[in-house]
């Protein structure tokens, strides 16, 4: 036991940061018998240093990676000034705590040798800080898995042909495999314990439970890319340096929502029967022949349609930032909610939902001028819906609209525009509601500024996904980078039309 535990100084750092070390020894086996060719290494010029595997510390970068006779040199240096964990690991180092060093990489082509494989191509994609270096020659623990053995940790990777590999032990005189699971989960439980504290925000399209998990995803470990090195000369988003407010532009979209019929699915495109024609029914005699009716029926259908994006992030910024988490949280929640917004107004192309003003099949109320609006037109475009949809209805229009509207009298002098004296009650217009939709159109000719009509009735959004983030922590990795991608299923149409009127201006 004695001879398989003991680590000799396979690393070495000075005061500032700088550390020397060999990644990977030639000439001799792991302790599952793997062995790795000279001119087997393949990677970027740089990597990132983490420690004991874990993505969230990022704690340096190796900037000089060669391979000699001996094996895999490396060369790098600790982010001592800028990380507070690389401050922690370069003391364990130099206080012999913790000295080895273990590699991540994708195998591209191995053989069978022995109990073990012998690797003659991999794709090398970071190098760890460990506490407990397992390589016999060098105390380097390869990160690899072995089929015919069980691992001591595993990381899983997508990728073809190919999957990180993870470490496994074969001692013959204890069972090194239980003392290196406790290890590697302390170390877990170390690095969880020292994930900097992330905070998430409420939303109109995220529950809780989607903060959370975003907010879980970000503090694990991102062209746009968002890096301290990109954010101005003074960091404003680290927090020692800075008040923890964020000045944000602001970001207004249309409430159709609140308005409308909201529903969730789980299909991708909702089928809707509709009747097209009533029953025929005629007064009779006593003995008087019956007529038969045939009501005709059809169908309508709201697709489900994708809104995404994806945010890079550096590393160095989510750890050293303790805002810019949930600011990228609400930045993304502010651009979806903005989009879909605009989509339920006037979408019309095959890849967004369809909008209320984009569709012919709603009614319009001519005006009599392309610049004015007079009360008439208004009690008439009013008027001219059927008493269950009119009872119901509401005004939609944007605040340029709503202000000529203000001063707009009726016959006997009073306001058609009435304010709200009380919380949380709407304006009103002829007495129904007035919603202000930024995305509605302005006053001018041959547009439509203003649509009223039961949107409870007439308009239906489906949403089939809520916003969801993916992590991808593998292919900006070489960059320093994390990637999230963010992604929203939602459709919309309009299922009515007869319940809702335009006012067009004349041309």
């Amino acid at each position: 036991m004695g001879d398989r535990l003991e680590v000799k100084a396979a690393l070495t750092v000075t005061d500032t940061g700088e550390i020397t070390g060999l990644a990977w020894p030639f000439g001799s086996a792991d302790r599952v018998g793997d062995v790795i060719e000279k001119g087997a290494f393949t990677g970027p010029a740089t990597l990132p240093m983490l420690f004991a595997h874990d993505q969230a510390q990022v704690i340096g970068i190796w900037d000089e990676i060669a391979e000699t006779d001996t094996g895999l040199a490396v060369k790098g240096r600790l982010l001592v000034k800028e990380v507070e964990r690389a401050r922690e690991v370069r003391a364990m180092v130099k206080a012999g705590a913790i000295s080895g060093l273990s590699i991540g990489f994708l195998t591209k082509d191995a053989k069978r040798e022995g109990k073990g494989r012998r690797i003659s191509a991999l794709e090398l994609h970071e190098i760890s800080i460990v506490a407990i270096p397992c390589h016999p020659g060098a105390q380097i623990t390869s990160l690899k898995s072995v089929t015919s053995m069980e691992p001591i940790m595993e990381t899983q990777v997508s990728a073809p042909e190919a999957q990180i590999q993870s470490p496994a032990n074969d001692a013959p005189s204890i069972d090194t495999k239980a003392f290196d699971r406790i290890n590697a989960r302390l170390d877990a439980i170390e690095a969880k314990a020292n994930r900097p504290a992330v905070s998430g925000v409420t939303n109109p399209l995220m529950g809780s439970h989607e903060v959370k998990a975003f907010t879980h995803y970000l503090s694990t470990g991102e062209a746009k890319s968002l890096t301290t090195a990109n954010d101005t000369a003074n960091h404003i988003l680290v927090p020692e340096e800075v008040s923890g407010e964020f000045i944000r532009n602001l970001v207004e979209y249309s409430p159709i929502r609140a308005i409308a019929d909201v529903r969730s699915t789980a299909a991708a495109t909702i089928i809707l029967p509709k009747r097209t024609s009533v029953t025929n029914a005629v007064w009779v005699g006593e003995t008087t022949a019956r007529t038969g009716s045939a009501p005709s029926f059809d169908q309508s259908e709201i697709a489900v349609k994708e809104i995404s994006t994806f945010v890079d992030m550096s590393i160095q910024l989510a750890e050293d930032s303790s805002n810019v988490l949930s600011e990228v949280n609400l930045a993304l929640a502010e651009d979806f909610g903005q989009k879909e917004s605009l989509s339920f107004v006037h979408g019309s192309t095959a890849l967004e939902p369809s909008g209320f003003m984009a569709s012919a099949n709603i009614a319009a109320t001519d005006a009599d001028s392309g610049v004015v609006i007079s009360p008439d037109e208004l009690i008439s475009l009013m008027y001219a819906l059927p008493g269950t949809y009119r009872n119901a209805g509401t005004w939609v229009m944007n605040g340029t609209t709503l202000a000529a509207l203000r001063t707009l009298k009726d016959g006997h002098g009073n306001y058609l525009w009435q304010p709200s004296y009380q919380a949380g009650q709407p304006e009103t217009i002829l007495g129904r509601p007035v919603i202000e939709a930024v995305d509605m159109p302005d006053i001018e000719a041959a547009a439509e500024p203003i649509i009223f009509g039961d949107f409870k009735r007439g308009y239906r959004i489906y949403d089939r996904i809520s916003l969801a983030v993916m992590a991808d922590p593998y292919t900006q990795r070489a960059n320093g980078l994390m990637r999230y991608h963010a992604r929203r299923r939602v459709g919309a149409g309009v299922v009515r039309p007869d319940a809702m009127r335009k006012l067009k201006m004349a041309a």
